[in-house]
């Protein structure tokens, strides 16, 4: 069965006598024009906007540097971890760097930490690595949960709507930022002894299910909406008719017709989600020392920003960048979407 997204028209046009030439190219215009999927409809529109062009170039841009981080670490011959104003005499005078602009030079781009003296510009690129990694990996399991989860409640309906409806009116009364702070705690202390130290990839694991416990419902709710609406559509009642299993429908027919609300929000997701690792390792409960982490450089700043503003200065130029792009692309993806939609 064939839905509203998968379905493009096209044209034939008849040539004339006498007009051939003409006609023939007219015919692969119009081809052309009528020819289009929505997601190519969708792309040429988005690469009309130049906000959201360039916004997708700072994230990619972003994305690739967290990514390659190892790399360039290679190449800078430096790492994160390495306490080098310890191990250097002369970068650190009173425990903040020697030279001008927090000691930024030729072999230190960003300068040096106060008081540790690592790296800042590698702790600023492992930092990002890190955030975003766990951004990523939050927004990805909150996505599926949202549609796996919102899409049964919209086409079931029944007592499946009802149950799933107040799960999520239980789990959204709670003050997300403030669950956070609370629980990472206490799962931890369940987890591992307080005389011992707990792994980095514990640490991880539980960050995320205490993000993702509290980040699903907002679109989950959206697609239940959504959903409720198009399966009254004639075509979802004709795949009911014809036989096709509720997996189909929804896989085939519902989905589909659900991605442009999935994709926008998903762009206003994933920032939320890296303002909200970076607030819980300022707060000492997310990410902690050594492993760096953006977050981490911000609770560091607000003891060195007296002596060394220019500490603060990268990560917080980085944070706001980031931020502001990726919104700007959300706005820019919605708009591609759905063009007749004002800003």
């Amino acid at each position: 069965m064939t839905s509203p997204s998968q379905t493009a028209v096209t044209k034939t046009d008849t040539p004339g006598p006498g007009s051939e030439g003409v006609s023939s190219k007219k015919g692969r215009t119009d081809g052309a024009l009528t020819g289009r999927s929505p997601g190519q409809l969708m792309w040429t529109r988005f690469k009309r906007d130049r906000t959201g062009v360039i916004s997708a170039c700072i994230v990619l841009f972003f994305f690739a540097i967290g990514a390659l981080a190892p790399i360039i670490s290679k190449i800078y011959g430096k790492d994160p971890w390495t306490q080098y104003g310890l191990n250097t005499p002369g970068l650190l005078v009173n425990q903040y760097p020697a030279g001008p602009n927090g000691g930024i030079s030729s072999d230190f781009w960003f300068g040096v930490e106060p008081s540790l003296g690592r790296d800042v510009f590698m702790q600023l690129l492992y930092g990002i690595r890190n955030t975003l990694g766990l951004a990523v990996a939050i927004t990805l399991v909150s996505v599926l949960t949202a549609i796996v989860l919102g899409v049964a409640a919209g086409y079931f309906g029944g007592r499946t709507d009802y149950f799933i409806g107040r799960f999520i009116d239980l789990l959204m009364a709670f003050p997300n930022q403030l669950f956070y702070v609370a629980f990472v705690p206490v799962v931890s202390a369940i987890f591992v002894a307080p005389a011992d130290e707990m792994p980095f990839w514990l640490r991880v694991t539980i960050i995320i299910l205490v993000m993702w416990f509290l980040g699903w419902m907002s679109l989950a709710r959206l697609l239940r909406g959504q959903v409720l609406s198009l399966r009254e559509r004639e075509y979802i009642e004709a795949a009911r008719i014809s036989g096709a299993s509720p997996w189909r429908i929804i896989r085939r027919e519902l989905i589909p017709n659900v991605m442009t609300p999935i994709l926008v929000q998903t762009t206003y997701m994933l920032p939320n989600f890296v303002t909200s690792i970076a607030g819980l390792s300022f707060l000492g409960v997310g990410l902690v020392e050594p492993t760096p982490d953006w977050g981490r450089m911000f609770a560091n700043a607000a003891d060195y920003y007296r002596n060394d503003i220019t500490y603060l200065f990268f990560p917080g130029i980085a944070m706001v960048l980031f931020i502001v792009a990726f919104n700007l692309l959300g706005d820019s993806v919605r708009d591609a979407f759905d063009p007749k939609r004002a800003r």
